[in-house]
């Protein structure tokens, strides 16, 4: 299919409004066009690859979202003070902002998206599904406070909460909640109960109007074992409505996407082209211009059904895997439909080519529960090779904080067939290389190996199901024999640092300077005490020894040398860095994991202090990320029960609520608004002198609750 190729370039000059990997992606179509990109930046993002990337940048602010990339005022002054002509919005932030859209018209700046209509539409959950259901799309039976009588001023959030509840006694249970306005899976909460539903529904409410300023709920049927499927539409200013085929996309978490496919192993071409036409007519019926996507759940037992969710006014992150069967370049499309063009394709000319799969690669801690993680990017390597591709917003060097979204790359694969796609993708994710940041590139191998993913058998909640399995050891790197690998380039990595220490002293007797482990009558070996920070089993401390072909390079004699006819033996082949705190990263034949190294007094105190609490629990609840305290739920002082949430944190888009472990006093140390480092007490536990069998039950239970995806 050839593309609209016209001499003129549909803008001058366009203002990226956004930031990490969707930024670096529109700035490189914007300069193969010839189109002068210009960057803008928070404080957190001054040094970051899309600033580099692009012809100029603008500084719009400090680091906290609200005060730079999620400030209209400040977008359109950078526009205006650039003489950007348009502005692309990327995904997130201001990207379905009709406020935004209008203050972008009303400073003479296209802004690269649908009309206001559009966005006020299907911005809303309610009034979308209201809106395509009287155009004979299907939608799932809910209800939202909208639908229900206003309870008036007095007690007006609990009535409007219970009121909710008992709607959602009609519509059956288990329901989903999720706020009206936004997307992304912000906020959403399952409830298979009214308890639960009583519990969530303020959650929810929570993160809606601190994520969007919008406490509207909806609260919806759950479909079990649903496929969530959508399909990319592209419109015109001309009336011209087509759809570039569907894209699966449901291997979620927390209701956040983790792999995403085209086309769908479940679709026939009959439903194929139902549900085309039908994503078409909900675009047409808003007067859609530019890319957006239709998303549908379809029935795992009945595939032939499907049910309108939502429509996201937008470029969607998984759009990729379209490019990638489709040959159409989506940013491109964006910009001529934005700057008047008719497409240049009909639907009949959309082919779809093979197969595409798309793995996000997350800052974020597998055998933590998949928290967001935080730290500076000390190896950041892009795999290559035949029909891979990679979308990334890192380099080297980066420091990935608490800020915004953890997502900092996207590995697709593209093949002949899906089986051919599955395996570059593996072999792409096994030569990621981030060391410095906790990452889950381990557990996306592992969930694309599980005979079920290998087989199409999808749903929503497959990840979720198999995660206890999935994540055991999430980089597969254990004490087993790839898990001793890991520990030696570990050792290798330390034995390296000592021998380039003592070269650097210049105090002292040579040989005393030089010398490591040595006696009379022979050397010893090199033994290290390291704690598993990430990607190895168990507490430690573990014991691990440098392996003596590299013992000359610790006496002082060329490292280099030694070290590369190492590697040229086969015995490694390891990528390792060493952070400031000590943390000794390695990545060896795809996996990778870190360990911290320890003196034998710190490790002597932590086996005691395990010992101490053996069959007990630990009085201190911690943050289990990076973040701010978004709520406290008790009083200093307050007697809990076990389970029960004490302080609510949040961070990347998360909030995590923390629990009490047993029966007790709350002793409460943080309050609203504070900022808090992983591992920060916030609380502590007073233990009732008999908290009961209850909380003995609960003993081997974290302390705290499944974190909700914002």
């Amino acid at each position: 299919m050839g593309q609209f190729e016209p001499t003129a370039r549909p803008f001058e000059r366009v203002l990226v409004a956004n930031r990490g990997e969707i930024a670096v992606r529109v700035i490189r179509t914007l300069r193969r066009l010839g189109i002068h990109a210009v960057a803008v930046y928070s404080d957190a993002d001054r040094d970051a690859p899309h600033v580099a990337l692009a012809d100029s940048a603008v500084r719009i602010g400090p680091a906290p979202a609200l005060e730079s990339y999620l400030d209209p005022t400040r977008i359109v002054e950078a526009a205006l003070a650039t003489g950007a002509q348009a502005v692309h919005p990327g995904y997130g932030f201001l990207s379905e902002h009709a406020g935004f859209a209008r203050a972008c018209a009303d400073a003479g700046i296209v802004f690269v998206g649908p009309g206001v209509e559009a966005l006020e539409i299907m911005g809303d959950k309610v009034r979308a599904k209201a809106h395509v259901a009287a155009s004979g799309v299907p939608i799932v039976p809910g209800v939202s406070d909208l639908d229900l009588p206003d309870p008036g001023d007095r007690h007006r959030d609990r009535d409007r909460d219970e009121r909710l509840v008992e709607a959602a006694a009609r519509i059956g249970y288990p329901v989903l909640v999720k706020p009206s306005a936004g997307g992304g899976g912000k906020g959403m909460q399952v409830a298979r109960d009214a308890g639960e539903l009583r519990s969530a529904v303020p959650a929810a409410r929570r993160i809606a109007a601190a994520a969007f300023g919008d406490d509207t709920l909806l609260v919806e049927r759950l479909i079990e074992r649903p496929r969530h499927i959508e399909v990319q539409v592209l419109g015109d200013a001309h009336g011209a409505v087509v759809h570039l085929g569907e894209r699966e996309c449901s291997l979620q978490r927390r209701h956040q996407k983790v792999v995403e496919e085209a086309p769908s192993p479940l679709l026939d071409e009959a439903t194929r082209e139902r549900i085309g036409r039908a994503a078409c007519d909900a675009a047409r019926s808003v007067d859609y211009r530019g890319a957006g996507t239709v998303e549908f759940l379809v029935s795992d037992a009945a595939p032939g059904e499907f049910f309108f969710i939502e429509m996201n006014t937008r470029l969607q992150v998984e759009h990729p895997v379209t490019e990638l069967v489709t040959g159409v370049d989506l940013v491109e499309q964006q910009l001529r439909v934005a700057a008047g063009e008719p497409l240049s394709f009909a639907q009949h000319d959309v082919p779809l080519d093979g197969h595409a799969i798309e793995a996000r690669v997350y800052a974020e801690s597998p055998e933590r529960g998949f928290l967001p993680a935080t730290g500076e990017v000390l190896a950041w390597r892009e795999p290559t090779g035949d029909g891979v591709r990679v979308d990334a917003g890192i380099r080297t060097g980066s420091t990935v904080t608490a800020d915004y979204d953890p997502m900092l790359a996207k590995v697709i694969a593209h093949g002949a067939t899906r089986s051919e796609a599955l395996r570059r993708l593996d072999g792409a994710l096994a030569d990621t290389v981030l060391l410095g940041v906790e990452s889950n590139t381990g557990f996306l191998r592992r969930l694309l190996a599980d005979p079920d993913v290998r087989a199409g058998a999808l749903h929503t909640g497959l990840i979720d199901a198999l995660v206890a399995r999935l994540a055991g050891g999430a980089d597969g790197a254990s004490t087993d024999a790839s898990g001793a690998s890991l520990l030696q380039a570990a050792a290798e990595a330390l034995l390296e640092r000592d021998a380039e220490d003592a070269r650097g002293r210049i105090d002292g007797p040579a040989a005393w300077r030089r010398e490591r482990g040595w006696r009379v009558g022979g050397r010893v070996p090199t033994a290290y005490l390291v704690e598993p920070v990430a990607g190895i089993d168990g507490e430690g401390p573990l014991r691990i020894v440098a392996p003596e072909r590299l013992a000359d390079a610790a006496s002082g004699l060329e490292a280099s040398r030694v070290a590369s006819e190492a590697e040229a033996a086969g015995a490694s082949a390891a990528v390792t860095a060493i952070a400031p705190d000590g943390t000794v990263w390695v990545h060896v034949a795809g996996r990778t994991a870190a360990v911290r190294r320890v003196d034998r007094a710190t490790a002597l105190a932590a086996r005691r202090a395990r010992l101490g609490r053996s069959g007990a629990h630990d009085p201190e609840l911690r943050a289990p990320m990076p973040g701010t305290v978004t709520a406290v739920l008790v009083a200093d002082g307050d007697t809990v029960h076990a389970g029960q949430a004490v302080v609510a944190v949040e961070a990347m888009k998360m909030e995590h609520r923390i629990t009490a472990p047993v029966d007790g006093v709350a002793r409460v140390a943080v309050a609203v608004g504070d900022r808090v480092v992983r591992d920060h007490p916030v609380a502590r536990i007073e233990a009732h002198a008999d908290h009961g069998a209850r909380s003995e039950a609960s003993a081997s239970e974290p302390a705290h609750e499944a974190a909700i995806r914002k």
